[in-house]
């Protein structure tokens, strides 16, 4: 039990982490990482927070991947909701500034991009299962048996269009977001010595099991 609260800790700070790296990328202000772009074209579109567009975004994703039949873990509920609430906290406290030129707003951007990483480690260390927008991706990959990066580029390209066509910010930093997120992840986890692939997600019946002692856990 004492391991199941000490994993439910780093997955709050890895999705708080996550949360204040997206705001940080958000505020370089020169341009959104993809699903960004679709987070704050349609909250700015229907009136409502970029949390709350977060959540509502990841809820369809998930009865989505549910419905093809990928299971779903502990880490993928608090992702949807975590992200959002914290995305909202952050930023109404509005104490991260905006940057007005492209040189600060690099720094700040790529900054921003480190702290997602440093989230992602503890996010991927709680061994919760994935988030909803990697789990469509996966589902998607196994589904049409398309290379899953090519599947991720689509998903993203996708989200950006729809993101700008609403009127989300397309930009350089967009564009660094692409490139830039699997490096920063890359060598955060070198630094940390985080080997991602020795990690086994559980799904929810696994966490039941685990927490109860149950051996009868249904499919989740």
């Amino acid at each position: 039990m004492k391991n199941f609260y000490i994993r439910l800790l780093n997955i709050i700070i890895g999705l708080f982490l996550y949360a204040l790296g997206i705001v940080i990328t958000i505020r370089a202000n020169i341009g959104y990482a993809p699903w960004d772009v679709l987070h704050i074209g349609i909250a700015n579109t229907l009136g409502l927070s970029i949390g709350t567009i977060s959540i509502s975004v990841g809820l369809i994703i998930i009865v989505i991947v549910k419905i093809m039949g990928e299971r779903l873990g502990l880490g993928t509920i608090l992702n949807i909701l975590l992200i959002g609430i914290f995305l909202d906290i952050i930023l109404k406290i509005n104490i991260i500034p905006k940057m007005n030129n492209l040189f600060f707003g690099s720094i700040m951007l790529i900054l921003g991009l480190f702290i997602i990483s440093l989230g992602s480690y503890f996010y991927i260390k709680s061994a919760f299962g994935a988030g909803p927008r990697d789990s469509l991706m996966v589902v998607l990959a196994r589904k049409t048996k398309i290379p899953v990066g090519i599947c991720r580029s689509t998903i993203e390209l996708l989200a950006t269009l729809g993101g700008w066509l609403l009127g989300g910010m397309v930009g350089i930093g967009t564009v660094i977001s692409v490139i830039g997120i699997g490096f920063c992840i890359q060598l955060t986890f070198k630094i940390l010595k985080f080997d991602v692939t020795a990690i086994r997600h559980e799904t929810l019946s696994d966490t039941y099991t685990a927490l109860t002692g149950s051996r009868h856990g249904g499919r989740s």
